[in-house]
């Protein structure tokens, strides 16, 4: 189930004005440009911003979401008919043979549960093409992000056409790691109204991810930083191997086998 800040049609709606910041998506779509691409699967696509910012430089993109509400909002902005969106989860994808797969903010952190995160990875490696990407960032545990996240600095007034002034901020509701709660919410001014959306976020050590990633059939390219937040994210680079890639690693550990190593 999608938290309610995307799940609920009032809350999507309130998502791209609040969260106009989105430097992060340039990163990612300077990563399409650098590795090639021509196809490409945006995982937990929500509001569709960055699948539209892909599809105005002349990509094919493929938007996946659970939340009905965020994908209705994807749906109703401009140039959404250059972008196939399925509502569901990478889990169980149409067949699709992409170059490159992308979590891109919060998405691969969200997968809380340890099950969905190892289908999830399994749904993708499916849907890239031999020799694809899936590139995605989380935050550093080291850094402790959570720590920053109350009223006091996250607190902020955004005016939303049609809305008016929206009081917003983040408090903490429970840190028992590697899974960290929070809680938005929401104050209309005009009217008082609260509205709240609770989360998890699942803080995984950059070997766990590593380790889930090899044993889902992926090469680990790099890790590199987050440009925009230095010291803060790992973004992996992992590739779904070749066909002889895979003939010559099996190869390999049989000759290791054979001479006791």
């Amino acid at each position: 189930m999608a938290d309610e800040a995307y799940e609920n049609p009032r809350l999507a709606a309130l998502y791209d004005p609040i969260e106009s910041d989105r430097g992060d998506l340039d990163v990612y779509a300077d990563v399409a440009a650098e590795l090639k691409v021509r196809q490409v699967l945006d995982v937990g696509c929500g509001t569709g911003t960055f699948a539209l910012l892909l599809a105005d430089r002349g990509l094919s993109v493929t938007g996946v979401e659970p939340a009905a509400a965020s994908l209705d909002v994807a749906r109703s902005k401009p140039g959404s008919e250059r972008v196939r969106w399925i509502h569901g989860e990478a889990t169980a994808l149409p067949e699709m043979r992409v170059d490159l797969a992308t979590m891109t903010a919060n998405v691969a952190q969200a997968i809380a549960d340890p099950q969905v995160w190892e289908s999830t990875l399994r749904g993708i490696h499916t849907a890239l093409r031999p020799g694809g990407h899936l590139v995605f960032e989380t935050r550093d545990p080291a850094r402790r992000a959570w720590e920053e996240w109350n009223r006091a600095a996250t607190h902020r007034t955004v005016t939303v056409e049609g809305v008016g002034p929206v009081e917003t901020w983040v408090d903490v509701t429970g840190v028992h790691l590697p899974l960290v709660s929070f809680r938005h919410t929401y104050i209309l001014t005009a009217t008082g109204e609260a509205l709240t959306s609770d989360s998890t976020l699942r803080f995984r050590e950059r070997a766990e991810v590593a380790a889930t990633l090899a044993a889902h059939g992926y090469v680990v390219d790099e890790v590199r930083g987050a440009p925009d937040r230095p010291g803060k994210e790992f973004v992996f680079f992992a590739r779904r191997p070749e066909s002889h890639e895979q003939r010559l690693s099996a190869g390999s550990s049989d000759t290791s086998a054979a001479n006791g190593r």
